[in-house]
């Protein structure tokens, strides 16, 4: 019989929370070159470049790959020959109290985004917790845990259907995914739990999500069986979607494909895709006694030496001067430097603004002729100004755009992914632009926020709203003045041009 101490096991959970929070796993990285090396759309290619280089300053400065440091997901296998010495906790209470330790450590603060009685109040727990965790009782004597840290951008993008079991799964993959959009941060990886239940198709799709990217090398000795088949199968033919890096078209969507199923019922065929982002966290560690676990760095040799340039159309432009005849000059697609004072905003600041509106009261902050960056930045340590700032997904503030470009005069608006029909309607008729920053590059964004502070709503933390005074902070025109979206244009002129070759192909 083995004796695991509790303070092995929440030390444990704490260092492998850390660990993640910085480090990609090394398959990741090496699949993100690969994918970045043979792309062929420049925009594409650009926000891949930003992601590496992000990946390699998070792990040498050990700050947060994305602001967004995630839900807790815990697997847990606990052998039945185990002991626990020392335990005055539950092991669920074991392992909150490793996240709690890793979100507080001081050294590397990591965003808390959890809230409590989320039907409700949805207050912020501060610490990060509760975890969501599964359990499974198994022969042996040892521990063997899987942690992951899931940011909300890519969670919310979970699909979940009951099939009939004559149904196409890789038809409805097919369907599924251009309807998830792009903000889970492609390219990352899909998650397919198939059969079970509801609940038990899910949890296999969370739960294969910790597997190494391995789809390269299962080409290369061929499938061995039916879900082999259908990986390699969903692999080919969701890349040639054409949606690419951040939604902007290219040959690179997921990175891998991975299935888990189990025995269902005659009538049924549960199916649940999760996908997971471009800040892919998770880590594996055993306890056998003899203490903490150890997780080993990757060398710095893993991560590639990118060097990224704005490239000599970029069009350098100051907020304090900007004016909405300016900003009519943009061009879909087109790479802009921001400089000077902008806002931030997301959720809870739109809500609170727009119940004062509707209210008639003054708002706190001026939006006019104001840009508005949807962010909920970590904590600075150290002399940093703003820990890692990346943008959340900007759809979510859909529903409030109208009002709010219409009641202030905002002029524009900094997110990642595309906008709905509602907003680009409402982003035309009041000749606002959007503008899209990459996902899964926050550490990296952060270093152009030279000033930060919050100017209203302090009591909403990270959901505060601060003002940034950024140097040539990169984004994109994502949609312009006349309402044209680069997430509408650049997956359909790709998805084309991937067919096109394939037909060259096969003739």
């Amino acid at each position: 019989m083995t004796v695991i101490k509790q303070d092995d096991l929440i030390q444990s959970v704490a260092d492998a929370l850390q660990f993640i929070s910085y480090y990609h796993p090394v398959d990741f990285i090496q699949a993100m070159h690969e994918a970045y090396l043979k792309e062929e759309s420049p925009a594409a290619k650009d926000s891949m470049a930003q992601i590496l280089i992000n990946s390699r300053m998070c792990a040498t400065g050990h700050r947060p790959i994305c602001q967004d440091t995630g839900i807790v997901t815990v697997f847990i296998k606990v052998g039945m020959d185990v002991r626990w010495d020392g335990a005055t906790m539950s092991v669920d209470d074991m392992i909150n109290e490793g996240v709690r330790r890793a979100y507080n450590l001081p050294e590397n603060v990591l965003r808390a985004s959890i809230l409590a009685d989320p039907a409700g109040a949805r207050k912020n727990t501060k610490d990060n917790t509760p975890a969501v965790i599964h359990y499974s009782i198994v022969p042996g004597d040892k521990v063997e845990v899987d942690v992951a840290a899931k940011g909300g951008g890519s969670e919310n993008k979970s699909k979940m259907a009951m099939l009939n079991p004559s149904d196409s799964i890789v038809d409805w993959v097919l369907k599924t995914v251009p309807e998830m959009g792009a903000g889970w941060c492609p390219p990352g990886m899909l998650g397919i739990g198939i059969g079970g239940t509801a609940e038990k198709a899910a949890v296999m799709a969370k739960e294969v999500l910790m597997e190494h990217i391995d789809i390269h090398e299962l080409k290369a000795r061929g499938p061995q069986n039916r879900i082999e088949e259908l990986r390699l199968e969903l692999f080919d033919k969701v890349n040639q979607l054409g949606i690419g890096a951040q939604g902007l078209g290219g040959l690179t969507t997921v990175l891998d494909v991975k299935i888990m199923d189990y025995p269902t019922h005659a009538a049924s065929l549960p199916v649940c895709m999760i996908p997971n982002c471009a800040a892919t966290r998770h880590a594996h560690f055993v306890l056998d006694g003899s203490g903490p676990a150890e997780l080993e760095a990757p060398d710095l040799s893993a991560y590639p030496e990118i060097v990224w340039e704005a490239g000599p159309s970029a069009r350098r432009v100051n907020l304090d001067t900007l004016t909405p005849e300016e900003v009519q000059s943009w061009k879909p697609g087109e790479t802009v430097l921001l400089n000077g004072k902008m806002l931030t905003g997301r959720d809870a600041a739109h809500k609170r603004m727009v119940d004062m509106l509707n209210k008639g009261e003054e708002l706190p902050v001026d939006l006019k002729g104001r840009f508005i960056y949807y962010v909920g930045p970590v904590d600075p340590v150290g002399d940093e100004v703003v820990g890692p700032a990346g943008p959340t997904t900007a759809t979510r503030m859909d529903k409030f755009t109208r009002q709010i470009l219409e009641s202030t005069g905002l002029l524009g608006m900094i997110g990642k992914s595309e906008r709905g029909p509602i907003a680009i309607d409402a982003i035309r008729d009041n000749k606002a632009v959007y503008l899209m920053a990459v996902g899964g590059a926050a550490y990296l964004v952060a270093q152009a926020i030279k000033k930060s502070k919050v100017l209203a709503f302090a009591e909403l933390g990270m959901e505060a709203i601060y003002e940034f005074e950024v140097k040539d902070m990169p984004v994109t025109v994502a949609v312009d003045t006349k309402g044209e979206s680069v997430h509408i244009t650049g997956p359909a002129i790709w998805q084309k041009k991937i067919h096109d070759s394939l037909a060259v192909e096969v003739k």
